[in-house]
């Protein structure tokens, strides 16, 4: 099968960490996946650098750049006069030797690009969103800075996409409130790479004290607040928040220094450590140190966090919603408490922490549970069958 998958956005930075490119990954590891199984797999994404090759292939499958816009990185919101544009440089490029059977777009921006390229022809639309514009503003209130335009553009790319993949149980609940038929949502979880993420090989340095570890960006939103206020009811523990720019630049981080003037006011500041950026392919051994993965995001739609702690058989503690409440079986592979609640995450933590028998069996229950139902090798075969119902029900658009 010839598949089109859209990002409109640049493929991630070079030298970023794998905290702020998990999507980019979720991409890649697609393609490649579908590539494996023989597919013929082209990434579509936005050319950002004048020395970046138009054209590149990886893992089997081919990368090309789409000259759209300047040639330097964009914020999303001044990407959206392009996707015309974008949209218009895929019909042309698609009206020659190579044509997809089926186009995914990613993001809504990627989506909106896909679905206009195709409009004319009887090509199908899969759409994954990754996050949604009116559950982040439901959640994050006024910390949402995303584009005025992209909550109405996401409604109408829902009416214009043969199917939307949802990522957890929330998002495919939000895509039917915003007038998707039920039978028009699909949940494909993303994968974790569990010959990366394991329970075997090396762990970060720690000194003698139980450490949780936190992993996300540095901005609000993110929860790192609420875990600063409920150590104070840990106890001798160590909160290690890995994520946002290098070491060397936390000084300099106005969220970094909002969080450390946090610890101090709620006197744990001694208890509380920022690593700043990790990259991803280090990633398991900062997991692989802690005692346990505390994931209190206001939004989470993938929930690649908890799965990665899981995968490397440490118990997750976490806000129950989105793609942690899928992911984290209460009392089984870790702890789930209502979002925001600080005291009961602060107790939760600490009975957890102080129970050896349960974090044991937690971990190992995790394990089990990536390696059966989180694997890439499970999602892609889902996206696969996905690809071949919408092809086969898709009718040729007739004669004007």
């Amino acid at each position: 099968m010839r598949v089109g998958l859209v990002c409109a956005h640049a493929g991630p930075p070079r030298g970023a960490d794998g905290l702020t490119v998990g999507t980019h990954q979720h991409i890649a590891r697609v393609a490649a996946e579908l590539a494996a199984r023989g597919h013929d797999v082209r990434v579509y994404e936005r050319r950002d650098d004048p020395d970046l090759p138009e054209t590149a292939t990886v893992d089997g499958y081919r990368v090309e750049r789409v000259p759209i816009g300047p040639a330097a990185p964009l914020p999303t919101a001044e990407l959206v006069p392009h996707v015309s544009a974008f949209g218009a440089w895929l019909a042309d490029r698609w009206a020659g030797d190579w044509r997809p059977e089926v186009v995914h777009g990613h993001y809504w921006i990627g989506g909106l690009a896909a679905a206009h390229a195709v409009r004319e022809t009887d090509v199908p639309v899969v759409q994954t969103f990754h996050s949604l514009g009116v559950e982040q503003l439901r959640h994050l209130g006024r910390q949402y800075d995303g584009p005025g335009e992209r909550i109405p553009l996401e409604r109408a790319l829902t009416r214009a996409v043969d199917i939307a993949v949802a990522q957890c149980n929330d998002e495919v609940d939000e895509l039917t409130r915003m007038g998707l038929q039920r039978a028009s949502v699909a949940m494909v979880p993303a994968g974790v790479d569990t010959a990366q993420f394991h329970p075997d090989g090396e762990a970060a340095p720690r000194d003698q004290r139980a450490r949780i570890l936190s992993v996300g960006g540095l901005s609000p939103g993110h929860g790192q607040e609420d875990l600063i206020r409920a150590m104070r009811l840990v106890g001798d523990a160590e909160l290690v928040i890995a994520g946002g720019p290098p070491a060397g630049q936390l000084t300099n981080h106005a969220e970094a220094r909002r969080l450390g003037e946090l610890a101090e006011r709620n006197g744990v500041a001694e208890q509380v450590k920022l690593v700043g950026a990790v990259p991803h392919d280090q990633m398991a051994t900062w997991y692989r140190s802690a005692d346990v993965v505390a994931c209190t995001p206001r939004y989470s739609s993938a929930g690649r966090v908890s799965l990665e702690a899981m995968a490397c058989g440490v118990p997750v503690v976490g806000y129950a919603m989105g793609g942690i409440a899928d992911a984290v079986v209460d009392e089984v592979t870790g702890r789930l408490v209502p979002p925001g609640d600080v005291r009961t995450l602060g107790v939760t933590l600490r009975r957890l922490l102080g129970d050896n028998a349960g974090r044991f069996a937690y971990g190992h229950a995790a394990v089990d549970r990536v390696r059966c139902s989180y694997t890439w090798e499970r999602t892609a075969g889902a996206l696969e069958r996905l690809y071949e119902r919408v092809v086969s029900r898709r009718k040729p658009v007739e004669a004007a």
